[in-house]
Order: C-alpha cells, then structure tokens, then sequence
C-alpha cells in the first residue's frame, strides 16, 4: 500500500493523529465473508487507485488491514492513503487552486458546512449501496454529499480502583466532590465538551442542551465556576486522560471512548460511562474535481457495508454509524461501543449547525465559545 504524506497541522488545540492514531487495534486478523467479497466484485469492481486522507499511525494501518486492503483484493482498485493531522486546509487550498489531488476526506463535523456551501464536495451515490448499509445507517448520518464515517464520544471516566464500591453514574456526580473525593481531569482545548457537561450536571435534559444560547452559556460557565478549583489536571492530548486515570494520577475525568476501550481492553482498572455523553460526527467527503471520483464512491460503499463498517471498528477504534455492524463485532465490544443504540441513546450528538453559524458579529459560533473559553481558563 503506497502512503503520502503531507505536512501535519493541528486542529482546535487538538492534535487529532495523537488522539486517533494509537487506539490500540482490537483485533488480530480482518475476515471478510465471501458474500460480501462476491458483492463487491459484482457491485463495485473496477481499475486504478483511490487517494484518501488518514491520520497515520496506528488508525490507518487498521484502515488498511480491515477496509483499504480487502477493497483492493475485491474490486482491483488500489488505495492510496495521504497522510495529515487535518484534512480542511489541504482540502480548502486544492478547491482554490482548482487542483485537486485527493478523492476522499474525513471532516470535523463542525467544519462540514461552511465548505458544504463553497461546494468543495461530490453527492454521494447512495445507489451503489446495499439495502442493509442503507438501513442500518441512520438517515442523518447520510447527507447528500457527506457520510458520517466515525463519531468520537466525550464520556466521563473514572478509576475504579478509587471506587471500589460504587462510581460516579453522571456528571452531576461529577460535579459532587463530597460524595466522590478524588483529584479530577477536564479537557483543556476546546471549550464545546465542557460546556455541554456542565449543562448536563446543571440539570438541562439532554434534549434542550443544544444549541447554546447566551443564556445556557453564563449557565455552563456558573457551573464550570464551581468545579474549577477541584480540576487539578486540564489534560490535553488524547491518550493522556486514561493514563492519569491508569497512574492513579486522577479519580475522575472526562475522556474519549475509543481511548478507554482501547485500556480496558488491555485490562486497566478504569471505566467510562455513556450517560451525557458528547457525540461528534466526523464525515467522509468525496472532493469535487478528485482524479479518481468513481473509485471513491465504491469505497464509500464498500465502507458502508455492516461487516465492513465492523471491520473499520475493530481497525481504528472508532464506530462507523451503520447498527447492523453489531452482529459482526465481538460480543465483548458490542456493550462498549457508540453505534450500540443502547449507548447512543444516552449520549447528546453535537449541533454541528450551530457551531458553524455566524454570530451577528460575523464570527462562528465555534469561535465565539472558544475565545470565551479561553479567556475564563486564564482567569
């Protein structure tokens, strides 16, 4: 598999390699069933390659191994990875240069709209799908030119070693330092997670926490006002919260899931809890004027489909949004993953909409927040 690489940037304060990269890979060996490889010869075989951006390390050599190399072996198209920390830059220089070198990108989902309106990317050709990708992928995860190809969860976490009996069940404990005493862990880039906590321990339901309006955002900051002076690490890169928590460093913290699965999975005493938990979609785009558009709409496809969307799980980490995957996925990862509808159901998906709109000062929500985060970080 042929990679290239293109300068590495970070996004947000958050290195996304660093929190993506070293999700440890789940299982040993892909395994595709020979209908779904008989499928993709009859449905999607062609020639030539497909250029598609990956985070590098350990996320994409399990792309590779359980999505990129079966497509190829199926279909006759080689895959060919490039290799950045963030795709928007590269994808928005391309689009204004009109040379455009790649075919697919994977988003952050609060960036998808802004550069859905500049027209930087292709409708997906949901024909090429088979009827159990099309059902078993929600329909707000497949956008006319977009497919939800992951979402990252911000989940509370916590040593179990530190309570032994019975842990925290919510960020209202979270918030409640008497009944659960121990050092606590909070993620110090981007504002978004923390404000959504806060509301969460504050008492807003689940359905009225987005979008923020001016009056839950002085709400959010009240409540942060109040756990600030217990927060003794503001952590920041992606494996660093579970390994505070593993060093008995911190009690409790927010994280990301694929990280705790990845620990628990090795055997740490820890343990993550979905109950107001921070949804954030990041999407699949096939970029406009990419030299290889109809080899990209195949392995979008070929993404989709339930047992290879299980295997994209199993290889980075990080859930693709088709629920039929379940069936193909081991039976001790089903209980832990964020495309189990039991989990989704207690997790809060991020108003991207609202990140991306422009406050009347021209400035994007997501900007507003976080200059407002910043400067209340520093007080």
């Amino acid at each position: 598999m042929t990679k290239r690489d293109s300068g590495g940037h970070s996004h947000g304060g958050l290195n996304r390699r660093s929190l993506l990269q070293s999700t440890a890979t789940l299982v040993a060996a892909p395994f595709v069933a020979k209908a779904t490889a008989a499928w993709a010869q009859e449905k999607l075989a062609g020639s030539g390659e497909v250029v598609v951006y990956s985070y590098g390390g350990s996320f994409t050599e399990g792309a590779r191994r359980f999505v990129f190399d079966p497509f190829t072996k199926a279909t006759g198209i080689k895959v060919v990875d490039v290799v950045a920390d963030v795709a928007e830059p590269q994808v928005a220089a391309m689009f204004r240069a009109g040379k455009v070198d790649w075919d697919i990108a994977i988003l952050v989902g609060a960036n998808y709209p802004a550069m859905h309106e500049a027209g930087m990317f292709l409708a997906i050709d949901y024909s090429l799908w088979d009827e159990e990708s099309l059902v078993g992928a929600p329909a707000h995860t497949r956008l006319h030119d977009a497919v939800v190809s992951y979402a990252v969860a911000g989940v509370l976490a916590y040593d179990q070693r530190a309570f032994p009996e019975s842990g925290p069940k919510n960020w209202v404990d979270f918030w409640d330092v008497k009944k659960f005493p121990g050092p606590r862990g909070l993620f110090a880039p981007l504002a978004k997670h923390n404000l959504q906590f806060a509301l969460v321990a504050a008492g807003v339901a689940h359905k009225d926490v987005w979008p923020f309006t001016d009056e839950k955002l002085d709400l959010a900051f009240r409540k942060l006002d109040e756990i600030k002076p217990h927060i003794t690490r503001w952590w920041s890169a992606g494996g660093e919260s579970t390994q505070l928590l593993i060093n008995r460093e911190l009690a409790i913290t927010s994280s990301f899931d694929g990280r705790m699965i990845s620990a628990m999975r090795q055997g740490a005493p820890v343990k993550f809890l979905w109950e107001g938990a921070m949804l954030a979609p990041q999407y699949a785009t096939i970029l406009k004027g990419g030299p290889n558009s109809a080899n990209a709409q195949k392995l979008i496809a070929f993404l989709n489909r339930a047992q290879i969307a299980a295997g994209w799980t199993q290889g980075t980490g990080y859930p693709g949004p088709n629920t039929n995957q379940l069936k193909y996925l081991p039976a001790d990862l089903v209980p832990q993953v964020n495309v189990n509808p039991e989990n989704a159901s207690k997790a809060i998906i991020e108003d991207t909409a609202w990140l991306a709109a422009k406050r009347p000062d021209g400035k994007t929500n997501v900007n507003y927040i976080q200059e407002r985060w910043l400067k209340w970080r520093a007080r």
